[in-house]
């Protein structure tokens, strides 16, 4: 029993030589693709971009919406939530081959990513993300001795979920319509559906670009628990994700790429080779039809399913082929810039809502509503290059992120040290 309380029983932080670079490479690689992504719901309220298609402006700007519909919606989330299972799946294995407890330390760690998460979606962005890795991350505990066999086959079977949801729901509404009057009923009912909430787009909209923090922050808290609602169909796709990071742990790719080299040879092929045609085809039919989430159609199906398929190939593309670039000495230089906001990535993460809030909400800059999908796409490589500067410039003085040293420290109960030991003096300074 005193072997069970003693200290070098209890998981303890992930020491800097046991990090593996190359994820948090692809981390900040990530970071960028999530911002790019996030840049439009930052500049609209979240219900429109996560429930109407809704035309833009000029030439332009649709380009750059489609744009980021095929090579970014979806698919930067995945490769963030494959990296999430994937740490879990590490941080496990290493704590058992040591003796040491993980699931107490794991829940304690799941818990306060949920405190941060629940605060920065009421008091900074609605569109939080990290409430949910926090919740599926629990769930994910469930999962942690499976055979990577399993860990494959579920996470097929939920990535098709909301794809089969989407078409039962399609079918029984096709059912209903063959009488006229049921028919005429459906479509009275979505037709006032699509009024009310585009009623309620339009007062929050209102209140976001011209509001107080204290008017934006009562607009934007019931919001946020609509939010959970409607993201409950991208649970499947999240969880589904963070198994398939599980099993890359469990499989060891990207600890050892040499011995993976021809596995991720495939996965960049036809990653990519599937996911840009699936992903155009789903960029293409939300720019074109016009589609509404809340409107089952067969259209939507096709999108939803191309989407469900196509992001996580995407996603696989791109992190094979990232490691691969990586296995080329001369361009680790150039990628190792990457790796300093990725082990800072939930500080970036925070950062980014800090600084996009600030530009486009009422009690900033108040140009909410105002700026096209192309001058966001400035805004974000803006924004980003901050992020690497200063990720760069706070790591070579402290050990962690802020927010990270924030986590840990009440995630382990104490306060963990914060900056780097001073070098050694020289003979020469001597």
């Amino acid at each position: 029993m005193a072997v069970l309380t003693a200290p070098s029983a209890v998981l303890g932080p992930t020491r800097e030589e046991e990090r593996i670079e190359i994820l948090d490479v692809l981390r900040g690689f990530a970071l960028f693709g999530i911002l790019l992504v996030n840049m439009l719901a930052f500049n609209q309220v979240m219900m429109a971009a996560a429930v109407v298609s809704l035309p833009d402006e000029n030439r332009i700007d649709r380009i750059a919406t489609w744009l980021i519909r095929w090579l970014a919606e979806g698919k930067f989330y995945s490769l963030f939530s494959l990296l999430f299972g994937l740490g879990f799946m590490i941080q496990m294995m290493r704590a058992e081959a040591r003796g040491r407890r993980f699931v107490p330390v794991y829940l304690r760690r799941s818990l306060v990513l949920l405190a941060i998460g629940v605060l920065h979606g009421v008091l900074i962005w609605v569109g939080d993300i990290l409430a949910i890795y926090a919740v599926l991350g629990v769930v994910l505990l469930l999962f942690r001795h499976m055979r990577p066999r399993g860990l494959l086959i579920w996470a097929v079977v939920l990535l098709s979920l909301t794809t089969l949801l989407m078409a039962g729901s399609t079918l029984l509404l096709d059912f209903g319509r063959q009488d006229p009057a049921a028919a005429a009923q459906i479509d009275a009912m979505f037709a006032e559906q699509r009024a009310t909430l585009l009623q309620e787009i339009e007062r929050a909209s209102t209140i976001y670009a011209t509001g107080s923090y204290a008017e934006i922050t009562a607009q934007r808290a019931p919001e946020f628990a609509k939010m959970w609602l409607t993201s409950i169909f991208i649970f499947p796709n999240v969880f589904a994700m963070f198994l398939i990071g599980a099993y890359f742990a469990k499989r060891g790719i990207l600890a050892d790429l040499e011995s993976h080299r021809g596995l991720l040879r495939h996965l960049c092929l036809w990653g990519l080779g599937l996911g840009l045609p699936l992903n155009a085809v789903y960029a293409t039919l939300f720019m074109s039809q016009g589609l509404s989430r809340m409107e089952p159609s067969w259209p939507l199906v096709v999108a939803t399913g191309s989407q469900a398929a196509g992001a996580p190939l995407l996603a696989l593309g791109y992190a094979a082929g990232l490691a691969l670039l990586w296995m080329q000495p001369v361009r680790q230089p150039r990628l190792r810039l990457l790796a300093p906001p990725g082990r800072m990535a939930l500080t970036n993460y925070l950062l980014q809502s800090l600084i996009a809030t600030f530009i486009f909400y009422g009690y900033g800059l108040g140009l909410f509503g105002r700026l096209g999908a192309a001058v966001g796409v400035v805004i974000t490589l803006l924004i980003y290059a901050f992020n690497v500067a200063l990720s760069h410039w706070w790591l070579r003085r402290y050990r962690f992120g802020p927010v990270e040293w924030l986590w840990r420290t009440l995630t382990y109960g104490q306060p963990q040290p914060m900056r780097r030991a001073a070098p050694p003096p020289s003979l020469a300074s001597s």
